[in-house]
This record gives C-alpha cells, sequence and structure tokens, in this order.
C-alpha cells in the first residue's frame, strides 16, 4: 500500500518540477516577461465598454473618453474625469453634449473647465499591472483623489501602450515613454503647470511615476510638479520577484534565493528592471542640488498579498539618504524611526524627513491590501496636504 503511493508522489513531485523548471525556462524569454510583469492581456473590465463610462459609475460625460498621441505616434486611450461639484455647476450643459469617445477633447466643456480655471488642480494617474483605467478599485480610486475638494480637482488617467484600447506591446521605455507624453499633452495642451499638477501611481504605476518625476527634475530648467503619490510602490523586479507569492501564497522565484549562484543568473534575464530605487534617489538628489521644492509621499498596507511593504522602507531609505552628501545608513534610519515615528495604533504609522527644499513622507497602514487602499481617505488627505503645501493660499 506505501509503495503505490510512494510512487505517485515521486511522479507528482517529478511532474511539479519539470513544469516549474519549464516555467523558469519561459520566464527568460522578454516577450513571456512582458505578459507576467504586465498583465496587459487581462482586461477585468467585465466587457463594459470603456467608450462609455457611465458603466463604470460616472455620471454622463462626467469623465471623457479621448486619445493622446504618444511620443513614437501611437494612441493612448484616457478618461478625464471632472471632480462631481464642478460637474452640479455645469449639468445642464454637460448633459447636452454628446457621449462617448471624442477625436476632439479641446472642444469640450470638460476641457474647458480645467483649462481655462487657475484654481484647478490636475492629478496625473499611472494604473497598476492588467486591466484598463476601468478595471478594479481603480474608479472608486478616482473618487478618492478629487475627494478633498470635489469642485478643483481633476483627474488624468490613461492605459499605457498594449493595455485595454492602447495599441502596442509594453516595455520599460515604452511606458515611461507614454507617460511624459501623457504629462506633455497636461502642460503644453491643456495648459496645467507642474506646479498644479500630482503625480499619482500605484503598483507599477509607481515605477513610472518616479520615471516620469525624475525625467522632469533633471530637465535643464528642472520641471517640478506640486507632489507625487506613491501607493504600494517596490525596490526594482528583481527585488520583487524574490519576495512576489500569486495570491500572497504561491512563490514564483523565492524559492530559488536559497540558492544565490542560480538566483543571480536567472535575474540576469530580466528585461525590465524598473530600478525605482535608484530612480527615487536620483529624483532627491536632483530636486536638492537645484534647490526645488518637492514633495513625496509614500503609502502601503502590512497586509498587502502582492508587494511586502517592506518595499516601502527600502524606498524611504533610498530617499531619505539621497538628501545629503554624507547620507545615513538603513540602521541609523530606523533608530530615528524608533524615536520620531508617529504610531497611530490600529491606523499604522508615519515618518516625515524634512530638508530644507523637500518632504518625504512614509506611511505605514495596518489594513488595506494591495488595491482596497486606493479608494481609502488616506489617498485623499495625502492629495489634500500636497496640493495645500504647494500653494498654502489654496483651499
Amino acid at each position: 500500500m506505501i509503495y503505490p503511493l510512494l510512487k505517485y508522489a515521486t511522479i507528482l513531485a517529478a511532474l511539479a518540477a519539470g513544469l516549474y523548471t519549464g516555467l523558469l525556462a519561459l520566464l527568460t524569454r522578454s516577450s513571456f516577461q512582458a505578459h507576467v510583469v504586465y498583465l496587459h492581456k487581462i482586461q477585468i473590465s467585465w466587457f463594459k465598454d470603456l467608450n462609455v463610462p457611465e458603466l463604470f459609475g460616472f455620471l454622463r460625460n462626467q469623465a471623457t473618453p479621448f486619445q493622446i498621441r504618444s511620443s513614437d505616434g501611437g494612441l493612448l486611450y484616457a478618461w478625464h474625469i471632472i471632480p462631481t461639484e464642478l460637474y452640479r455647476r455645469h449639468e445642464s450643459e454637460l448633459l447636452d453634449e454628446s457621449a462617448g469617445l471624442v477625436s476632439d477633447v479641446s472642444s469640450r466643456i470638460t476641457f474647458k473647465l480645467l483649462r481655462d480655471d487657475p484654481e484647478a488642480r490636475l492629478i496625473i494617474h499611472m494604473h497598476g499591472a492588467a486591466g484598463t483605467i476601468g478595471s478594479g478599485y481603480r474608479v472608486p480610486n478616482y473618487r478618492a483623489l478629487s475627494a478633498g475638494q470635489p469642485d478643483k480637482i481633476h483627474i488624468l488617467t490613461f492605459d499605457y501602450r498594449g493595455f485595454g484600447s492602447s495599441r502596442g506591446e509594453p516595455s520599460e521605455g515604452g511606458l515611461i515613454a507614454d507617460a511624459i507624453s501623457v504629462v506633455h499633452w497636461a502642460i503644453n495642451t491643456a495648459g496645467v503647470p507642474p506646479s498644479r499638477i500630482l503625480i499619482f501611481g500605484q503598483s507599477i504605476g509607481t515605477a513610472v511615476s518616479l520615471a516620469v518625476s525624475e525625467h522632469y527634475a533633471q530637465q535643464s530648467p528642472p520641471i517640478v510638479f506640486a507632489g507625487t503619490v506613491l501607493v504600494a510602490p517596490f525596490a526594482d523586479v528583481a527585488t520583487l520577484v524574490a519576495t512576489y507569492r500569486v495570491g500572497g501564497t504561491i512563490p514564483i522565484l523565492s524559492p530559488l534565493v536559497r540558492f544565490p549562484t542560480l538566483f543571480r543568473y536567472l535575474i540576469s534575464f530580466i528585461r525590465d528592471t524598473w530600478s525605482s530605487q535608484e530612480r527615487i534617489a536620483r529624483y532627491i538628489r536632483a530636486n536638492e542640488a537645484n534647490g526645488q521644492r518637492y514633495r513625496l509621499t509614500l503609502i502601503h498596507a502590512e497586509d498587502d498579498w502582492d508587494i511586502p511593504w517592506q518595499h516601502t522602507e527600502t524606498l524611504f531609505w533610498h530617499a531619505v539618504n539621497a538628501t545629503s552628501a554624507h547620507g545615513i545608513s538603513y540602521e541609523e534610519l530606523e533608530q530615528r524611526k524608533r524615536d520620531d515615528k508617529n504610531d497611530l495604533g490600529a491606523a499604522g504609522s508615519v515618518m516625515e524627513w524634512r530638508t530644507e527644499h523637500g518632504v518625504i513622507r512614509e506611511e505605514i497602514l495596518k489594513t488595506g491590501l494591495h488595491d482596497v487602499i486606493m479608494g481609502n481617505p488616506v489617498v485623499s488627505l495625502a492629495v489634500m496636504r500636497i496640493f495645500a503645501a504647494a500653494d498654502p493660499s489654496w483651499r
């Protein structure tokens, strides 16, 4: 009786090992990596038409579907969402306009309300892997982002190349080019100055957000936005795959970490490294060297099953370490946290690092998972805190 059981167990173990080896071999191929990293073919819009935002809970013409041309000529699908109180003031005019995808967004009332209001603020939203701009908790996220000032805060969200209706294949360089093109549209077509723009990213969108923020901070003259908010960020892809578990339970490469030579060999095949820990340091150094005012907020939940919250601790240290030439060790920063961080009990903890030019804020929540957190008040408050700091007269 025992022998047949051992035989079947051995067969199953060999089969599992073979499948795992096959998966590892596939992961060395850049085309397969793209599908694993970006999950762009998974729509998660439940057969709803993105050209009809009302199906996602918006008021008629509150969200305007349109397209932005990327720097390489591709078209990026986008929504411009106006805040609810602003909608109420112009409801009758908005109801009279046709609905659906528009070819000339500049002719729309919503566009003019953004362009012509010197008090308007714009959040450029960069979403995470999988799905589209209408998927999952992203719609509640848009509401949370504008909740603090429901008559002033507009949202511009878009699908990267390869996602939703945006054609192409995703890559690190491609997503960064797309995001820069969207920011360029906001500044030069919509006429919103950088001081009234906040960059928001979640999950892989945090890596895109940091790349964009660093890109503009390195310009001559430098361009710095009102602030950047990162929710559930990660240090880099290599560190992420060393810790990532599907659904928080099924490991991908983490079992191989105990074999450093093999693990280093496998991660050498990673095409898109998304080294946010290096980018965040360069972004901070550029702002400090240029004397530019900046605000950076990192938010993470301890019960995030997709990206462990320790990634935010790593990024926070890289950012703080870059604020001065002599730097600070990880251990020294941990001691400073023990002395200075604000313990909020069940709400988590907050640590701020202030310099002459900027504020770096780390918020670790007890709960919020990977996506639910996006619709929580902590996001609304982070937005308001940054806009108020950028312009204290703005209420």
